[in-house]
């Protein structure tokens, strides 16, 4: 069943700020193999201008990906999860990911297709600091595969 267009455009509200830690970015940097010391040393960081350990480019997905949870749990949308796989992921940064940073979602349905039978959904997630900061947008595609015929 396709989902219904007039979602695009729906906003969900902004996720509970999330506190990014160092050891959560130095376990990432560790998990994705980087090892680039900005990502687990201050006083790197710092020689780069950074006030703290910044974390690698696609940290930010946990975040995101969780906030777009709203979008995919709700039941207006009637979107089948146990379909769905992820078909895409994107990030445009104004600045990096601090340590100490707070950082809440906002999601937002950018457009609703079918193709071929599935139903791929793209939603974008725009981060800001506890200051109001822009800190970076996330596209993520979302494809609901069709139901196998019997």
């Amino acid at each position: 069943m396709a989902l219904d267009q007039s979602f695009v455009g729906r906003s969900y509200p902004p996720t509970d700020p999330y506190e990014v830690g160092r050891e959560k970015i130095r376990e990432f940097a560790a998990a994705v193999g980087d090892t680039n010391p900005v990502y687990s040393d201050p006083e790197a960081a710092k020689s780069y201008g950074y006030p703290d350990v910044i974390a690698p480019p696609t940290f930010v997905f946990a975040i995101t990906f969780k906030a777009a949870g709203q979008v995919v749990e709700d039941p207006q949308l009637g979107l089948d999860y146990s379909r769905v796989v992820h078909g895409d992921q994107k990030f445009a940064y104004s600045r990096p990911v601090r340590a100490g940073d707070r950082l809440s979602v906002v999601s937002t349905i950018e457009s609703v297709k079918s193709l071929a039978g599935n139903d791929v959904i793209d939603i974008r997630g725009e981060v800001h600091d506890e200051t109001g900061e822009h800190v970076v947008t996330a596209w993520t595609k979302l494809v609901s595969r069709a139901p196998e015929e019997a």
